[in-house]
């Protein structure tokens, strides 16, 4: 199969013969060669950012091939530290395009920011300051910058999680002493605590059906991967390869469950299949972190050391296809693919 464009530029002047912005007409087309036949073609009446165009016809054509939604229009979110000439830390909470280009950012602090979530459509993220001098829950709206502090208990405020329905978060809480599991209503703000074990209970993680979550646990000697029923609160395991398993996430799909595992003293972004169980490694570097998987199950993100610098990878979840992403300014952590944003 290939590919072929073609452009034909104009100009318009929306509102003010002051400014002039350049638009395109575009009409993309995809061939058999093999066959010799035009499979598909389609046209776009007006770009104004070519940037985008060209991610558009790319999900177009990825479909077209695969039958799976593409994920080149979606966006990277994710925290950055650099350091500054008093040698201060500044955190940033940026969101780029899938390829990691055209960062902006969404909050600068001085302080510590950690796990970056996107609520479901998008349009609001979730993450942990420590402006204050304490961790705190805050949401923020993506667009306006407007942002809400959600919790500020004593003791943890972590990992938040929104549900697949955007009206409850999950998060660790540590006010009733050790880190337990809790969902908290958006709207009336009541909590609910979900785990009830002496052992340290962490990161969870909604199923894509919102009927449980994943999380991290030591109540069984060692950092593995449980599930718990949202509405029960009964508790499964499962990982039992090696002893540590952590930060999991599973695909949209529900085949695949994505984690930091640990061996021979390394960390990798390895995979589980939770129907046949069959376990695999999908990185070979030392130190790898924080997987978060594509909105249509292809890929997974995840922040890693390259020449001593912190920058983000991305691996196909078969294996298959692994890039990296330099950073464009400091340490790069804590990666999050976001949904699909129309």
């Amino acid at each position: 199969m290939v590919g072929r464009i073609n452009a034909v530029a104009s100009a318009q002047v929306p509102g003010s013969s002051s400014a002039i912005v350049p638009a395109y007409g575009l009409s993309y087309e995809l061939m058999d060669v093999r066959a010799q036949k035009l499979v598909a073609s389609w046209k776009i009446a007006q770009v104004k950012d070519l940037r985008a165009a060209a991610h558009h016809i790319s999900d177009t054509i990825y479909q077209k091939l695969t039958g799976l939604r593409g994920i080149f229009s979606t966006k990277l979110m994710y925290v950055s530290v650099t350091k500054e000439g008093s040698g201060k830390r500044l955190y940033k909470l940026q969101v780029a395009d899938a390829d990691g280009q055209r960062p902006r950012t969404l909050l600068e602090s001085s302080e510590p920011l950690m796990s970056p979530v996107w609520s479901p459509d998008g349009k609001r993220v979730a993450y942990v300051s420590f402006a204050g001098g304490r961790p705190a829950i805050y949401i923020q709206n993506r667009f306006t910058g407007k942002r809400i502090k959600l919790t500020a208990f004593s003791g943890i405020n972590g990992a938040p999680d929104w549900s697949p329905d955007g009206k409850k978060m999950a998060m660790v809480l540590s006010k009733d002493g050790n880190p337990e599991i809790y969902i908290m209503d958006l709207k009336t703000r009541a909590l609910r605590r979900l785990t009830h074990h002496y052992a340290i209970d962490t990161e969870p993680r909604w199923t894509k059906d919102g009927a449980s979550l994943v999380f991290t646990s030591n109540r069984g000697g060692s950092p593995q991967i449980y599930k718990v029923d949202a509405l029960t609160g009964k508790v499964s395991r499962l990982t039992f390869r090696g002893n540590y398993n952590a930060r999991a996430q599973v695909s949209p799909d529900g085949h695949d469950l994505v984690m930091v595992h640990r061996e021979n003293g390394q960390f990798h972004i390895s995979v589980q299949n939770l129907q046949r169980n069959l376990f695999t490694n999908l990185t070979k570097t030392s130190l790898d972190e924080s997987p978060s998987i594509s909105p249509n199950g292809s890929m997974v993100i995840y922040a890693t050391q390259h020449k001593d610098m912190g920058v983000l990878g991305a691996v196909a979840i078969n294996g298959n296809i692994r890039y990296l992403l330099p950073a464009h300014h400091g340490e790069v952590r804590e990666p999050v693919w976001s949904p699909y944003l129309n």
